[in-house]
């Protein structure tokens, strides 16, 4: 009886984000583009990046991408593009990339599983001549990271340091160790650099890193998690903001799905809002 019970939870649990899927929509680039726009008004840039529903196709998946470039027109935003999804499709990434250029803006690729890498990367060497200032994400938990910053360090892309949610089964070790290594790497290039996490002492040492090497950097935030205890260690060290903004019918999903696999985060999210102190750079995004 007990394991029946546990059985029907768990298949509860995993089939939830597909049920929201099929009954609440997600926001839409209209939305996501309004609270760039409060956003900007504050002084805080934006990023907005499409999830995609889980039946939507490569088609759907590029015309929502230039669709949402088509909002951003004025604004100090970039679009985040999941590369994956449109099969890794160089006329598909192009065509995203030319409808950027239009508008005075830029794409960068978010990072998936490790296998992903290498197709994104080549990708990005591809647009970079036409299209300079086009990122990527580098994970610090990927054994390769530090070989793809050495080959990026001194070109024009756009690079978004993350600890990585997609973990590589062939690296272990010190994931914010790692973190601050690939910033080390990157201190002292021309090219931008964001810091991505929403842990005060994790930001505050890579900031800090950048920022005395005179690298152009900003401390960048996931719209929904906790982020004033971040936001004052930027403000502290004169680093701008910017929040990654996810639009589109697979975010509340996706969402859904991360909450539930992370009890934790109401709490994480108390801790944020009273400041409560953290000394250890391993706790936290």
């Amino acid at each position: 009886m007990k394991a029946a019970l546990w059985a029907r939870l768990r298949n509860a649990r995993y089939a939830l984000p597909g049920w929201v899927e099929r009954h609440f929509a997600g926001p839409d680039a209209a939305a996501a583009a309004q609270v760039a726009a409060g956003l900007e008004q504050r002084g805080i840039a934006a990023t907005l990046g499409y999830f995609q529903a889980s039946t939507g196709s490569a088609a759907t998946i590029e015309a929502a991408n230039v669709a949402a470039l088509a909002t951003m027109s004025g604004h100090h935003t970039y679009l985040s593009v999941k590369s994956p999804p449109l099969g890794h499709d160089p006329a598909r990434l192009a065509r995203i990339a030319d409808a950027a250029k239009l508008v005075g803006t830029t794409i960068l690729f978010d990072a998936h599983a490790p296998k992903d890498a290498t197709p994104t990367l080549a990708l990005l060497d591809r647009l970079l001549p036409d299209h300079p200032g086009t990122g990527c994400v580098i994970p610090a938990r990927w054994g390769r990271s530090a070989a793809d910053v050495a080959r990026l360090r001194d070109s024009t892309a756009r690079i978004r340091v993350v600890k990585g949610e997609w973990a590589d089964p062939d690296w272990s070790g010190d994931i914010a160790a790692a973190y601050l290594g690939l910033v080390r790497q990157l201190a002292g290039r021309a090219a931008p650099v964001a810091v991505a996490t929403h842990h005060p002492p994790l930001a505050e040492a890579a900031l800090a890193l950048l920022r005395q090497a005179g690298t152009p950097c900003e401390l960048e935030q996931l719209r929904g998690l906790p982020g004033r205890a971040t936001a004052r260690v930027a403000a502290r060290l004169g680093v701008p903001v910017r929040v990654y903004i996810p639009f589109g019918p697979g975010w509340w999903p996706y969402a859904i799905d991360q909450a539930l696999a992370r009890p934790w985060l109401p709490l994480w999210a108390m801790r944020d809002f009273i400041a409560a102190p953290s000394t250890s750079l391993q706790s936290g995004r």
